[in-house]
């Protein structure tokens, strides 16, 4: 099914690029302020019944307005937003509260069936909990709390699928907004995460247990929708799951790691942040091998969003930050329990059941291509019916060309996504 209740692509390639400038420049910026909410929304009850602890099953919800502001483009979306927190699970299936947006589109669907859910995966926003999507969905930069620069990457893709009819649910992850440490790339975490804002969505939509899903995602959401697709045959059987597009997904963390060593070091830390918190014996070793210098980043970047991290902390060595001298590629290399932590993480070793679209650039100099070919490879070698797209945009300054295959890959992925979910 082609992409038939779009609108004019002029008006939307000019939001595109409205939109990726002042994420990262904020030049012409249209300034925006996270949603006016009770303080206690994102927290959790203090107790819960069984029945109320099952992944899918909503705690709260609040209606939200749905006011787009960037220059050139401001008003009214096409759809109803509803923040909800609901149940999903942690590493260990153990149940933890999350939140998330549902987007209800008030465009008909035209495809077969009933309406369909994307459950659609932020990117990298940062680790502090005034970063979570459900904060800042009116604008692609809100000012914060002490002056914290929030990004919000969904709005184009938001933008499409309520055009063409398509329900989208939005998690912001496990510890994003709610108590605790968001754990940045844990493959199960978000992977669950993803998948219980389905089962979340379609009850809050009251809507068919028949309703097809699928998921999509770039960067950090690309892994998030490549974890939900290929935990899903085991962790979510009562779900017509028909596709995925996941787009320079991190599939092997400690590739990505290495490249981002001098240019986006800070990152790593919200990682680090993460294992350490599910794993014990890592924060034994973060507590021995770094030094004051690196736990203080540490403690910085897990109250921060990517903006704030990116100015802080981008163009560090993160030899700085250990007590031998040593990167923390080479740390992880040389700590067994460390490695095993880090390796857990690794997508690749599933088998999705359905389609998937993977999409990657050989320029990319933030998730590297090779790593995404690795999973298309491993993928591939078990049957799964995979497709990957090779992103043809040159070699570009300052990450730009990670930061533009979100946009030109756009458009085809979600046109993928839409015929799958039509048929």
């Amino acid at each position: 099914m082609a992409l038939a209740t779009i609108g004019s692509r002029r008006r939307i390639r000019r939001w595109c690029s409205a939109a990726v400038t002042v994420a990262v420049s904020g030049a012409g910026l249209v300034v925006g302020t996270s949603s006016a909410v009770a303080g206690d929304f994102y927290t959790p009850p203090a107790q819960l019944s069984p029945g109320n602890s099952a992944p899918g099953v909503i705690l709260r919800s609040q209606p939200i307005p749905l006011v787009l502001q960037v220059p050139g483009f401001s008003g009214p979306w096409p759809g109803t937003a509803t923040r909800i927190m609901y149940m999903t699970s942690y590493q260990d299936k153990d149940p933890v509260a999350a939140t998330g947006v549902v987007v209800e589109p008030i465009a008909a669907w035209r495809g077969r069936g009933p309406r369909p859910t994307v459950v659609m995966g932020p990117a990298t926003v940062g680790q502090g909990d005034q970063c979570a999507t459900s904060k800042t969905m009116n604008t692609p930069v809100a000012f914060q709390d002490k002056g914290s620069v929030a990004l919000n990457y969904t709005a184009p893709e938001l933008y499409l699928l309520l055009n063409n009819g398509v329900r989208v649910a939005i998690p912001d992850y496990v510890g994003m907004g709610t108590p605790g440490v968001a754990t940045y790339l844990n493959r199960a975490e978000q992977g669950y995460a993803m998948i219980d804002a389905a089962r979340a969505a379609l009850r809050l939509a009251d809507a068919p247990g028949n309703a097809p899903v699928a998921f999509s995602g770039y960067s950090q959401g690309g892994s998030a929708a490549a974890a939900a697709v290929e935990l899903a045959p085991d962790y979510a059987r009562e779900l017509d799951i028909r596709a995925a597009y996941a787009g320079a997904p991190v599939a092997d963390v400690l590739s990505v790691i290495d490249k981002a060593d001098g240019h986006d070091a800070g990152s790593i830390g919200y990682f680090f942040n993460g294992l350490a918190v599910r794993y014990p014996k890592v924060k034994e070793i973060l507590d021995r091998e770094l030094n004051s210098a690196g736990k203080a980043m540490l403690a910085t970047v897990a109250q921060q969003c990517v903006f704030d991290t990116g100015r802080t902390f981008g163009n560090r060595r993160t030899s700085e930050w250990t007590n031998t001298g040593e990167s923390f590629g080479a740390l992880i290399r040389r700590s067994p329990d460390l490695l095993k932590a880090v390796d857990d993480q690794r997508i690749g070793r599933g088998k999705p059941t359905v389609p998937v679209l993977l999409e990657s650039a050989p320029a990319d100099t933030d998730v590297p291509y090779a790593q995404v070919r690795q999973l298309y490879d491993e993928w591939r070698g078990k049957g799964v019916p995979v497709t990957m797209t090779v992103d043809g945009t040159p070699p570009l300054p300052g990450g730009w060309t990670h930061n533009v295959g979100m946009m030109t890959n756009l458009m085809p992925a979600v046109s993928y996504l839409i015929g799958a979910l039509a048929d």
